[in-house]
């Protein structure tokens, strides 16, 4: 009497499809949480305006994107120095976020736009 097993392992699909979904779902938090960073949003020859993203509580100098923000115009001025001319709160955007299946939230999200030149 011969016994054949097989190589495969046994999976339970429906475990499978549910942690496929669950990190499906995660990973377009993450990213879309992670997209809207610092970005130059007008430019010319001499300069332009970047905005980025800042929390309420933290505040538009502390936040993490400003570094970024900076960064960029340094960048687009040749990695040379740069006068900014203004800068301020920006129209920011509403988003809606469903964390868990029938539960949505409103987030708002705050902007800050700094206009630049190049020296």
């Amino acid at each position: 009497m011969v016994i054949e097993t097989s190589a495969r392992p046994i999976h339970n699909r429906n475990t499978m499809r549910a942690w496929s979904r669950a990190a499906a779902v995660a990973t377009c938090i993450v990213v879309a949480g992670c997209a809207d960073g610092a970005k130059l949003v007008q430019e010319d020859d001499r300069g332009g305006v970047v905005i980025y993203p800042f929390k309420e509580d933290e505040g538009s100098m502390l936040s993490s994107f400003r570094k970024d923000a900076l960064a960029i115009m340094k960048d687009k001025c040749g990695g040379g120095s740069y006068v900014v001319i203004r800068e301020g709160e920006t129209k920011g955007r509403a988003r809606h976020v469903s964390p868990i299946a029938g539960a949505e939230e409103i987030v708002q999200e705050r902007r800050w736009g700094i206009q630049f030149q190049c020296k």
